[in-house]
C-alpha cells in the first residue's frame, strides 16, 4: 500500500514538474477540440402526431374489414417515405433550390430518408419526425426547414389517403367489365350446343344426369343398407353372447325335493343342535355336518346344470329380443339383395351407350363451369364496385392532425455543451499523460525509495534544494502565470458555452 502511495505521489510530482508542458498540451488539444466541435452543424427536429380513425360500420358491412385498413393505413406509412414521395418533399422545400442533376437529386433524396421516420405510437396514432442540419443554413433556416419537411409529409399523407386506391379500383372494374364480357361469349356458346345436343337426343336432357342420379342414389342406398345391416349383425351377436352367458333357471331354496331344500333344511338342524348344546364331538352333530357337506355338492351341480330353481326372466327377454334382431337381419339382407339388382340394371342401361352419357356429362359440365365463372365474376364486380364507392365517398379510413409540425426551439443534436466540457476533461488528460510520459523517458527518481528498488543498493541520505530569495520570487511569479493560464483556459470554456446558449436563444 505505501508503495502504490509513493508512485502516486511520484506520479503527481513528475507531472507537477513539468506543468508547462502538460498546460501548453492541455490548451492545444482543447483549441483544436473546440474548433471541431464548433464546426458540427446543429440538428434541429420537428415532430407531429397523426390519429387514424377505423371505425366505420358502412365499411364493415360491404367487407372492409378493420384489417384491411390496417393493411392499408400500412402501406400508406411504408410508403410514405419511399423515394418518390421523398422527391416530392425535395423539390417542395428549400431542399430543392440548389438541386440541378438527377444524381443531386437521388443524393438529396437518399440524405433526407436518413432524417424522416414515421414510427407506430399505438394501433391509430403515429409520429412523424423530420431532422434537418444543413450546413449552409443558419440554426434557424434549418429549424423552419425541418418543420417543413414534417408539414409536407403530412400532406403527402393526406393525398395517399383521398386517392391512394381509386386508380387500382378503376383498373379492377375495367379488367372484370372485359373478363365477364369474354365469359358471356363462352357461356352463349356452350349453352346453344348443350341445346342443340338435348333436340337429337332427347333421353339425355340434362346431361344424362337424370339416370345417373337415380344409379347415385342406389348406390348411396345400398352403402346404407350394409351399414345398418353391419350393426344389426353386431347388435345380433352381442344378444347371443348375453344369452350364453345368462342361466336359464335361478337358485329357489324353497322348491321341495330340490337339494337346496334339503340342504338348507340340514343346516336348520345343524344349528338347532348346537343351540341345544350339543359338542361338536356328539355323535349326532358329526352325521350332520356330513350330511351338509354332502347336500352342498349336490346343491352346486344343481346350480350349474340349471335343473332346479325357478325360471329366469332375463333369460326369456333376451330370447325375445334375439327374435327380433334376427327378423332384422333377414328383412335387410333382402332389402340389399334388391338394391344389388337394382343397380347392376342401370349399371347394364349404362354401359350399352358409354359414349353418349359421356358427351353428355361433358357438354352438362362445361356448362356448369361456365355459368359458375360468370356468377362469380359477376358478384365480384358488384362488390368491387361497392368497395370503391364507399372508400371513395365515404373515405373507409380517416385521420386528424393530433399535434402539428412543431417549430424547434433547441438542436436535438449535437449536445455541444457536453462535447465542449468533455474536449476540456480530454485536454487536461491528455497533457497530464504527455507530461507522466517524459517523466518516464528521462531517468529521474522523485523519491530515495524509488531510487532505492531500483539500484538495490541503500540510499544514506537525500540532499534538498535551498533557493535564493530572487529564485524564490521567479518561482511564485511564475507559478501565478501557470494559474492564470488555467484560469483562462476555464474561462475560454465558458465563454464558449456562453456563446451557445445565446446562439440557441436566438433561433427563434
Amino acid at each position: 500500500m505505501n508503495t502504490l502511495y509513493e508512485e502516486l505521489l511520484a506520479a503527481l510530482h513528475s507531472v507537477w514538474h513539468r506543468r508547462w508542458i502538460a498546460l501548453g498540451c492541455a490548451w492545444a488539444i482543447c483549441l483544436v477540440g473546440w474548433l471541431a466541435v464548433a464546426l458540427i452543424p446543429n440538428s434541429y427536429q420537428s415532430s407531429a402526431r397523426i390519429f387514424i380513425q377505423l371505425d366505420d360500420a358502412l365499411a364493415q358491412q360491404v367487407g372492409i374489414g378493420v384489417a384491411d385498413k390496417k393493411r392499408d393505413i400500412e402501406r400508406i406509412r411504408q410508403t410514405l417515405t419511399s423515394a418518390v414521395n421523398l422527391e416530392k418533399v425535395v423539390r417542395a422545400t428549400r431542399l430543392g433550390d440548389s438541386i440541378d442533376s438527377p444524381k443531386q437529386m437521388e443524393a438529396a433524396v437518399l440524405a433526407l430518408g436518413k432524417t424522416v421516420s414515421v414510427t407506430s405510437q399505438q394501433d391509430n396514432l403515429f409520429e412523424i419526425k423530420a431532422t434537418a442540419n444543413k450546413s449552409s443554413f443558419s440554426d434557424a433556416e434549418n429549424a423552419r426547414l425541418a418543420q417543413n419537411v414534417a408539414q409536407k409529409l403530412i400532406d403527402i399523407f393526406r393525398e395517399e389517403n383521398l386517392s391512394g386506391n381509386r386508380g387500382d379500383m378503376a383498373e379492377s372494374m375495367q379488367f372484370l367489365n372485359q373478363q365477364l364480357k369474354q365469359r358471356e361469349s363462352e357461356l352463349e356458346a356452350a349453352e346453344s350446343k348443350r341445346s342443340a345436343f338435348e333436340a337429337q337426343h332427347p333421353e339425355m336432357a340434362d346431361g344424362g344426369s337424370m339416370a345417373g342420379q337415380r344409379l347415385e342414389s342406389a348406390q348411396a342406398e345400398m352403402r346404407g343398407v350394409d351399414a345398418d345391416l353391419a350393426a344389426a349383425q353386431s347388435a345380433k351377436a352381442a344378444i347371443v353372447g348375453q344369452i350364453a352367458s345368462t342361466p336359464r333357471m335361478l337358485p329357489g331354496g324353497d322348491t321341495p325335493g330340490s337339494a337346496q331344500a334339503a340342504l338348507m333344511k340340514a343346516q336348520s338342524d345343524l344349528a338347532g343342535m348346537r343351540a341345544r348344546g350339543l359338542t361338536e364331538n356328539h355323535p349326532d352333530v358329526i352325521a350332520a355336518r356330513n350330511q351338509v357337506a354332502q347336500l352342498k355338492v349336490a346343491a352346486a351341480a344343481e346350480v350349474r346344470t340349471g335343473s332346479a330353481g325357478v325360471p329366469n326372466p332375463a333369460y326369456t327377454s333376451l330370447q325375445s329380443i334375439l327374435a327380433e334382431r334376427t327378423a332384422n337381419v333377414q328383412a335387410l339382407i333382402s332389402r340389399r339383395a334388391a338394391l344389388e339388382s337394382n343397380v347392376a340394371s342401370m349399371t347394364a342401361a349404362a354401359i350399352s351407350n358409354p359414349e353418349l352419357a359421356a358427351d353428355a356429362k361433358r357438354i352438362a359440365r362445361d356448362y356448369d363451369v361456365l355459368r359458375q365463372q360468370y356468377d362469380k365474376l359477376l358478384q365480384d364486380r358488384e362488390e368491387l364496385r361497392i368497395r370503391g364507392e364507399v372508400k371513395t365517398e365515404r373515405e373507409a379510413v380517416k385521420f386528424e392532425v393530433v399535434d402539428p409540425p412543431t417549430t424547434p426551439r433547441t438542436p436535438v443534436a449535437p449536445n455541444r455543451p457536453l462535447l465542449l466540457v468533455g474536449v476540456l476533461i480530454v485536454g487536461l488528460g491528455g497533457g497530464c499523460a504527455l507530461a507522466f510520459g517524459l517523466s518516464k523517458v528521462r531517468s529521474v527518481f522523485a523519491t530515495t525509495s524509488g531510487l532505492e528498488r531500483a539500484t538495490g543498493l541503500p540510499v544514506l541520505g537525500a540532499i534538498s534544494q535551498n533557493l535564493t530569495d530572487q529564485v524564490k520570487a521567479l518561482r511564485r511569479r511564475r507559478l501565478k502565470y501557470f494559474y492564470g493560464a488555467s484560469a483562462a483556459l476555464g474561462c475560454l470554456l465558458l465563454v464558449l458555452l456562453a456563446v451557445e446558449f445565446v446562439q440557441r436563444g436566438m433561433v427563434a
